[in-house]
């Protein structure tokens, strides 16, 4: 790129630049970050599934279908890091215990599932993959920050996993929307 940084001319960041970590506190324990992080991929999971359930055609079925199995696995990955973190071997304290009932019905992104799942009802694919785009780059930028803020190098490593996961959702929800466009 010539020019380097000040040659760019396209869409800038704005906000805060802890914007999106309102559930966090500094003094968070991080067995309670990965409790949250585990609780917004459940969210994530859920929204997914139901969007899966809304749209027509087999192709957009079978992307959401994919990013349900994938929101799975990284609950995988962070109920093992928890159990590493807090010493549950048993998982008596699995991070969904650990969480508020009000947050399990958020998302990635901060938004509430039904009220989400409530907006998808009757729009079309192009503004569905829009809102799922803006979602995983909130939750792109939230994993970004939150492996900032925590201690230990195998703690850094799962968010930093987390993050390219949520990068790989917006290149497959990205594809299908230009498809859709051309």
């Amino acid at each position: 790129m010539e020019g380097g940084i000040n040659a760019w001319n396209g869409l800038v960041a704005t906000g805060a630049p802890d914007a999106g970590m309102a559930y966090f506190s500094d003094k968070d324990k991080p067995e309670e970050i990965i409790a949250l992080a585990w609780a917004l991929e459940e969210g994530a999971r859920r929204y997914y599934s139901g969007i899966g359930e809304l749209v027509k055609d087999q192709r957009s079925k079978d992307l959401f279908k994919s990013l349900v199995a994938d929101e799975v696995r990284h609950k995988s990955m962070l109920i093992r890091l928890h159990k590493e973190l807090s010493g549950d071997v048993d998982g008596s304290e699995l991070p969904g215990a650990l969480t508020s009932e009000e947050l399990s019905e958020v998302m990635e992104g901060g938004m509430r599932i039904n009220e989400a799942l409530n907006w998808a009802e009757g729009k079309g694919i192009k503004e569905i993959l829009d809102f799922s785009i803006a979602m995983e780059i909130n939750s792109y930028d939230l994993y970004m920050k939150m492996e900032r803020s925590i201690e230990g190098e195998d703690t850094k490593k799962i968010f930093t996993a987390l993050a390219d996961e949520e990068k790989k959702h917006l290149d497959q929800l990205a594809s299908l929307l230009n498809e859709e466009v051309q």
